[in-house]
């Protein structure tokens, strides 16, 4: 990124000399290296833009019509919940497919809730607030088998978990690169599948794109139309780094130490009198993300003393998910959450479960 800055530091796409030309080239790049990671097969179709949550916008607000109904699950964050409450007003109707207490989402549920005008399945990848994963694989196939698109956000999964848009019959993945993709935050966007009409995918801002200026109407080819206004091409610039980083390391090989960070943890903390973990409880079934709580202390009460006095650094309350606290019994309340990553050890796994462990034993 400071490379970019220094050497480049053009608006790529809106001129002809060599910076532009250079900075284009970097962002087309990153393009490249996002349809790779996710087995799209055209680049064109990688949209950028603010993040996850300004992906998915585009796809919901983009897709769906007054009249059309989406299902969804008890597990979303509100970046799919808040666009689908705004689109019920107009006329969208929504079902929420009801997942089980550790966040497990039976496919069958999808299947029961679909109506003769069910548009789209919209599903996180994994819960953001403890991990589970959910049957992504099975909800495109069921999409499949009744001429539906499924949405699926990745925020939690993409550079974790493997992800193929063709052989997982996903349509539409939105995805953010401040997560496990190592990226800097404000870079994101949504990959859009062969079997998604750009002509049904309105846009969802207009503006300049530095293509067909000379009309006053936005351009409707990809990825144009869905990228008005300067683009952010410096942290692009970072997520490209960090994509050809990911790759000399493998995906494969940070989900394996994760997941054994995370079987560590669970086993540390569910046998903790006194503290609760939500989930599945097995490393598995759920992303290096695990969600508890001490009783007789709030989550914010936690999270301040493992920050103060044991210089451990997490997520407490909601997690903006308020459907997924309902479904874990956790509302209104929230939660302790942990979230590992590529750069965490089994020392800083012991360390987070001897610090549990004492808050726990100073409440009893």
């Amino acid at each position: 990124m400071s490379r970019f800055l220094e050497e480049t530091g053009a608006n790529p796409g809106r001129s002809g000399h060599r910076l532009s030309i250079e900075a284009a080239r970097i962002v087309y790049a990153a393009r490249e290296a996002v349809a790779e990671l996710f087995g799209a097969p055209d680049p064109l179709r990688v949209v950028f833009g603010l993040n996850v949550t300004d992906g998915l916008n585009l796809a919901l607000h983009g897709l769906l019509r007054p009249g059309d109904h989406v299902i969804t699950s008890s597990m979303e964050h509100n970046s799919v919940m808040r666009p689908l409450r705004a689109l019920e007003k107009q006329g969208v109707q929504v079902t929420c497919a009801p997942c089980a207490s550790d966040g497990t989402l039976d496919p069958a549920e999808i299947e029961s809730a679909i109506r003769p005008n069910t548009r789209l399945i919209a599903l996180n990848h994994a819960s953001n607030v403890c991990g589970t994963i959910l049957p992504i694989r099975q909800a495109g196939l069921i999409a499949r088998r009744h001429n539906l698109l499924l949405l699926v956000d990745a925020a939690q999964t993409a550079g974790v978990l493997p992800i193929q848009m063709e052989q997982d019959e996903i349509d539409l993945l939105a995805f953010t690169g401040h997560k496990s993709l190592y990226g800097p935050m404000g870079t994101g966007g949504l990959v859009i599948g062969p079997r998604v009409d750009p002509v049904e995918l309105h846009p969802i801002r207009q503006g300049g794109t530095g293509s067909r200026s000379e009309r006053e109407f936005q351009p409707e080819f990809l990825p144009d139309c869905y990228e008005s206004g300067t683009p952010n091409a410096v942290g692009l610039a970072g997520l490209l780094a960090a994509l050809e980083w990911q790759k000399t390391i493998g995906l494969e090989n940070i989900r394996q130490q994760e997941e054994e960070n995370c079987a560590y943890l669970l086993e540390g903390l569910v046998n903790i009198s006194r503290v609760m973990v939500s989930g599945p409880h097995n490393a598995s079934a759920q992303t290096a993300t695990v969600a508890f709580n001490i009783t007789g202390m709030e989550p914010s009460a936690v999270g301040l003393q493992l920050d103060e006095e044991y210089d451990i650094l997490c997520r407490v309350g909601l997690h903006c998910a308020p459907a997924a606290h309902h479904t874990l019994g956790t509302f209104p309340a929230g939660s302790v959450r942990f979230s590992l990553g590529a750069f965490n050890t089994l020392v800083d796994v012991e360390k987070a479960i001897h610090a549990v462990q004492q808050l726990a034993k100073d409440v009893a």
